[in-house]
């Protein structure tokens, strides 16, 4: 599918594995559901690179510093969802979509290092770890794609 990227917000995302191999997964605040649950993410400011951003939306979302983290890998491609009908971005201008790069990381630290409340707005009520291959089920239906991607690119550090 060709899209014009101009059309889609720049954001970046990022998944974090602890030491056994589980992601990390936020219920995003004020919803509930079996599809409520996401990655920290968010969008790119402006002149910031990719990397930059991806780890200013985990401390901001979840309060988690690079002190506590390991590179280990990223994807180099822009990933792409569409906003369904009915849907409009909460900030900025009218877009499409999305398109967002994503980053993977270990976490070295514990549950005394996450705090929800840590910036502004709070993004997530909850969080849990959960298994990389069961995240595409937790998402909102138009995010699932991405996820599934997210799934085969990011395998190798899942730990079994």
């Amino acid at each position: 599918m060709s899209r014009d990227p101009s059309l889609y917000r720049p954001c970046v995302g990022v998944c974090l594995f602890n030491q056994k191999g589980r992601v990390w997964l936020g219920r995003r605040y004020g919803q509930t559901g079996p599809h409520s649950w996401q990655f920290p993410q968010g969008g790119l400011d402006e002149g910031e690179s990719h990397e930059f951003g991806a780890l200013r939306e985990l401390w901001e979302e979840t309060g988690i510093t690079i002190a506590h983290l390991s590179p280990l890998g990223q994807i180099d491609d822009w990933l792409y969802y569409d906003y369904p009908p009915g849907v409009a971005p909460k900030k900025g201008r009218l877009y499409a979509g999305q398109k967002q790069r994503w980053f993977a990381y270990r976490f070295h630290g514990g549950p005394e290092h996450v705090n929800l409340t840590t910036h502004g707005s709070q993004e997530f009520s909850e969080w849990k770890w959960a298994k990389l291959e069961k995240t595409p089920d937790k998402v909102i239906p138009f995010k699932r794609n991405v996820y599934e991607r997210l799934t085969h690119e990011f395998a190798q550090f899942a730990i079994r």
